[in-house]
């Protein structure tokens, strides 16, 4: 059973995709050997995550298709856990799979979202802006959506 959400891409903490202040490399980079190990290989997505904010709707995953519990990604903190369930964005007409990335915020130090912003792993989508609308189609068995 799925759901299309609309959306708007957001600036995230940009972390994910590039060093920055807080990491000397791009997180998602990083994470993905430890994911792979773990029985996702994420290997073929941008480097990036996509922010998508569903404001007013929010989200909770409630029974992901992947739950890898205290990874240890990195010495810089302590480690985290992280969901994904499976998703597609639709930009211009286009239909991109991915996967909806959850680093569970109980265990992450840096870095909080709020309910309404879901970040997305997909294939790179040439020409989309922060700013730009687009929908993401995720799976209600795996993801609990509230109305505003």
């Amino acid at each position: 059973m799925e759901r299309t959400l609309p959306g708007i891409l957001v600036r995230g903490h940009q972390v994910a995709s590039r060093p920055s202040a807080d990491y000397p490399y791009s997180t998602l980079e990083k994470q993905k050997p430890y994911f792979k190990r773990l029985g996702l290989d994420l290997g073929k997505y941008f480097n990036g995550t996509l922010n998508i904010s569903i404001s007013p709707l929010t989200y909770e995953m409630s029974a992901p298709e992947f739950t890898f519990p205290l990874v240890e990604w990195t010495d810089l903190h302590p480690p985290e856990t992280f969901s994904f369930s499976r998703c597609k964005v639709r930009f211009r007409e286009r239909v991109y799979e991915g996967w909806v990335y959850y680093p569970h915020p109980e265990t992450k130090r840096n870095h909080f979202q709020d309910a309404s912003l879901i970040e997305v792993i997909a294939d790179e989508i040439e020409g989309i802006r922060y700013g730009d609308a687009l929908e993401i189609v995720v799976n209600l068995r795996e993801i609990t959506v509230r109305d505003g």
